[in-house]
């Protein structure tokens, strides 16, 4: 089942998604923390009226003794009492109790502190509590009586109702959190209007790569640019400096492809011309007619090798499909290979071997079976085609005693590559200078091809074989130095692999 496709991103609306949505949420906790902080700045003022009452009252209490015990006496002076109860917006209660808790003035349903609020004696203390089904605010003192214990002092109580302080705290509110709604708008569109400025040299850029032609691969110049996106420029323009230097290969390798194949498609015309006209003449010497059509067979011949060895470039560099590696026998690769070469070189008159394990004995490698298949033929076929009759071409396949890497080695008795040519060889089309062998050229481009994509090494050097007795007889030419190709592919090292090839 194939991936579901990824969502493009905008970049635009990620950096204000991630700038916008703390603005959002810090906003309900600012006009939370706000609501706080006004409930406490609404209360300071009238707890400290609350206070002052508290205090005024317990100036009231006396304590006498009477009969050798100390009561406590409460007398509030006339018109007080109407004093508590005129303020026009809240209930105000109050309740003093004696030395034993007994009630000696005020409201009697206004509720004592519980034991975990007790404080010392002149200590004055605050609370929230619940009268009537209304909630008060009540300040609350144990008057200090010297000689009394803390526990047996008088207490002192004055509640009043929130509707004060609820006003104030909504004004308090009122007056912070309305202007934030005229500010949070023009916040968001601030930071759309720095946004879209601060995305705009990207949008520049965008257009001055649009409108370029499609073979315009110059780099992009990083001074015009912002900072942050320097690198992104800068691999834009290796990435142009790649794809410049791969056309202009791709170019090269197509013009050449080309010139070379004009000469076989040019021969297969003359000589078809040169067959027709002889005929048309009623001059059609069979013989003449029969060197005609081996010209023609040759040079389709020659046509066909060309097309196979770009094909074989073409898989060669073909990323994907090299990809595709697996485990695979280079011993039995080697031994396949030299068989199917065992004709033509019977034909040559060469010296054809191989020298290695058989091919039921594992030597794995990684790589693709059809690939390394063939780098071998054309390693084999440029030795074939370059030495001379007589001559001696040998395959080998040999173990790495650290077991690293696996070596393939294809030797030649014929005239050798001289050091100076043995990095252009590889190269593709090349030929070696003061030969005329019949080739296209890739062969051994085929080969590094390959090698690179099996992450292997290819080393060229002279094979400076002895001569063979036996062998001068049947050759024309003396042996050369010869050229050596050794291949070096890293080794698998997993038993599995070993077992599934052997």
């Amino acid at each position: 089942m194939p991936a579901p496709r990824r969502e493009q991103r905008s970049l635009f609306g990620e950096i204000l998604d991630w700038m916008l949505a703390p603005l959002l949420l810090l906003w309900p906790m600012s006009v939370v923390l706000t609501w706080l902080v006004a409930q406490g700045i609404a209360n300071k003022p009238y707890d400290r009226q609350l206070g002052e009452m508290v205090r005024v009252l317990s100036k009231q209490v006396a304590v006498q003794t009477a009969g050798g015990t100390p009561v406590a006496q409460f007398r509030l002076p006339a018109g007080a009492s109407e004093i508590l109860h005129t303020d026009e917006s809240d209930d105000i209660y109050y309740q003093v109790l004696g030395l034993r808790g007994e009630h000696l003035s005020g409201d009697r349903q206004l509720p004592v502190p519980s034991e975990e609020e007790r404080a010392p004696p002149g200590e004055l203390r605050f609370r929230d509590d619940t009268l009537n089904n209304d909630s008060v605010r009540v300040a609350f003192m144990w008057i200090d009586v010297p000689g009394l214990p803390p526990n047996a002092a008088p207490l002192v109580q004055v509640a009043e109702t929130l509707g004060k302080r609820s006003r104030l705290a909504t004004e308090i509110i009122k007056g912070v959190i309305l202007p934030q709604f005229v500010i949070l708008p023009l916040a968001v569109l601030l930071v759309w209007l720095a946004l879209a400025r601060g995305i705009a040299p990207l949008n520049e850029l965008q257009q001055r790569i649009r409108k370029r032609e499609s073979s315009d691969l110059s780099p992009i110049d990083e001074r015009e640019a912002p900072e942050e996106v320097s690198p992104l420029v800068r691999a834009i323009n290796d990435l142009l400096a790649r794809l410049d230097q791969s056309l202009s290969a791709q170019k090269h390798f197509l013009a050449d492809a080309a010139h070379q194949l004009k000469t076989p498609l040019a021969g297969l015309r003359t000589q078809a011309e040169l067959a027709q006209r002889e005929i048309d003449a009623g001059e059609s010497d069979p013989k003449a007619v029969k060197r005609s059509l081996q010209q023609i067979a040759l040079s389709s011949q020659r046509a066909a090798h060309m097309v196979n060895q770009l094909l074989a470039m073409a898989r060669a560099e073909d990323k994907e499909h090299a990809a595709n590696q697996q485990h695979v026998n280079l011993a039995r690769l080697a031994t396949e290979t030299v068989r199917d070469f065992v004709p033509r070189a019977m034909e040559k008159r060469l010296d054809l071997g191989y020298e290695g394990p058989e091919s039921g004995h594992a030597l794995p490698v990684k790589g693709h079976a059809l690939l390394l298949r063939e780098l071998i033929r054309n390693l084999v076929d440029n030795a074939l085609q370059y030495t001379p009759a007589g001559g001696t071409v040998t395959v080998r396949v040999m173990d790495d005693p650290f077991g690293q890497v696996v070596v393939l080695q294809v030797e030649d008795s014929g005239p050798g590559i001289p050091a100076a040519e043995r990095a252009q060889v590889f190269q593709p089309f090349y030929r070696a200078l003061g030969t005329d062998v019949d080739g296209s050229g890739l062969g051994l481009a085929i080969v590094r091809e390959i090698a690179q994509q099996h992450g292997a090494e290819i080393a060229l050097e002279d094979a400076n074989l002895r001569h063979r007795p036996g062998l001068s007889e049947q050759a024309g030419p003396p042996f050369g130095p010869g050229a050596r190709f050794t291949v070096r592919f890293p080794a698998v090292t997993s038993p599995a692999a070993h077992d599934a090839l052997s």
